[in-house]
């Protein structure tokens, strides 16, 4: 601990780590990071040393628990999209999920179309904080999660 109120990235990832001590979950490092920036963003801080929006303060906990189990789930439809383990989704691999995206958010009429609307910077494969933009939008639900 810092001695800071709340808690920084890197003390969230630490916990997650050493205070739960779930290797699988310590894997899906971009789902933690992509939770922990959403629940420090949900609220402005009272802090008035300038560094609160930096840390999750106790008020945003439960905010950040929710997060991390929607961007949990998101990491798992991600991964089963990407083929290649590569934590990036190119055309092929995207293509070839169609069946499989389609139970998760409805019918998708063009998938290039699809896959181009989502690659938000036009690098050709699908990252996974774009996934889970698009997740968001589609209201992605994985058919087999526990809710």
């Amino acid at each position: 601990r810092s001695g800071i109120p709340g808690s920084s990235g890197a003390e969230v990832d630490k916990a997650m780590r050493d205070v739960l001590a779930i290797d699988e979950l310590f894997d899906c490092k971009p789902a933690i990071m992509r939770a922990f920036q959403a629940a420090k963003d949900c609220t402005k801080s009272r802090r008035s040393d300038g560094h609160g929006d930096d840390y999750i303060e106790k008020r945003e906990f439960r905010f950040f628990l929710h997060s991390l189990r929607q961007y949990f789930e998101y990491f798992v439809a991600f991964a089963r999209i990407d083929g290649e383990g590569d934590r990036r989704i190119n055309l092929e691999e995207f293509v070839a999920a169609k069946d499989m995206m389609e139970a998760w958010v409805g019918p998708i009429d063009d998938m290039e179309a699809t896959f181009a609307s989502i690659d938000t910077n036009g690098g050709g494969q699908i990252l996974f904080d774009e996934f889970c933009a698009w997740a968001i939008k589609k209201s992605l639900d994985l058919e087999d999660d526990e809710e």
